[in-house]
C-alpha cells in the first residue's frame, strides 16, 4: 500500500466481525492481529499467554493514574498497579508497536482508543441483529448454550465493560468510529467489499 492505514475492527459477538477482518486483510494483503497480539504481549512481557486470555476485565483506581501520568516502562510499576491493568497496558504497547511498523488490521482490544489521534487509523464497528448472531453462533462457532441469546448478550456486556473502563468511552457509540456496518443487512462478503472501497476512498483523500 502506498500510504499506511491502520484498520481497527470492533464487533458484537457473533456479528461476523472477525471473519470480515480476516477477509479484508487477505483482500488488502495486510498483516492481521487478533490473538496474535496476545502471543506478542506474552513474548515481550514474560507473562504466560493464559494470563492475557483469562484476565478479568476489571481495574482499580490506580490504573487511570498510571495511564494519565505517562510513567515509563511497565516493569517499573511493581505491585502498585493491578495485574489486569498491567496486562492491558502491555497489550496497548504492543498495539502501538505493530501500528508503528505500517499498515495492518487489528481486531478488538480497545485498539481504536489506544491509537486515538493516529491520522492513519480507520475505526470500524460491526454489528448484527440478534437472530443472525444466534444462527452464526450455532453454525459457525458450533456453540450449544441452553440459551444462546443470553450468552451472546452477556458476551457483549463483557466487551462493553472492558472497553468502557479502559477507554473511558462507550463501546458501540457512533462517535468512536469512522464507519459502522450491519453485517446481516448486506452479508459478510459485501461488508468486506464496502470496507475495501472505504479504505481506498480514505487513502485517496489523504
Amino acid at each position: 500500500m502506498k500510504n499506511d492505514v491502520i484498520i481497527t475492527i470492533s464487533r458484537q459477538f457473533a456479528s461476523g466481525g472477525r471473519t470480515i477482518a480476516k477477509k479484508l486483510a487477505n483482500e488488502l494483503d495486510l498483516p492481521y492481529y487478533d490473538n496474535e497480539l496476545i502471543t506478542l504481549a506474552a513474548k515481550e512481557s514474560g507473562y504466560n499467554e493464559e494470563f492475557f486470555e483469562n484476565a478479568e476485565e476489571k481495574a482499580n483506581n490506580k490504573f487511570l493514574y498510571y495511564l494519565s501520568s505517562g510513567l515509563g516502562n511497565v516493569s517499573s510499576w511493581g505491585t502498585d498497579i493491578a495485574l489486569d491493568d498491567k496486562l492491558f497496558l502491555i497489550q496497548a504497547d504492543v498495539i502501538r508497536s505493530v501500528a508503528a511498523k505500517g499498515s495492518c488490521i487489528i481486531v478488538g482490544r480497545c485498539a481504536d482508543y489506544v491509537l486515538a489521534g493516529n491520522p492513519n487509523c480507520i475505526n470500524i464497528f460491526i454489528y448484527s441483529d440478534i437472530d443472525h448472531r444466534i444462527e452464526r453462533a450455532k453454525n459457525d462457532y458450533h456453540l450449544e448454550a441452553p440459551n444462546l441469546k443470553d450468552a451472546i448478550v452477556k458476551s457483549d456486556k463483557k466487551r462493553a465493560t472492558y472497553y468502557n473502563y479502559y477507554s473511558d468511552m462507550k463501546w458501540g457509540q457512533k462517535e468512536n468510529y469512522h464507519l459502522m456496518i450491519s453485517s446481516d443487512s448486506i452479508g459478510i462478503d459485501h461488508s468486506v467489499k464496502l470496507l475495501k472501497e472505504y479504505v481506498e476512498l480514505f487513502l485517496g483523500n489523504k
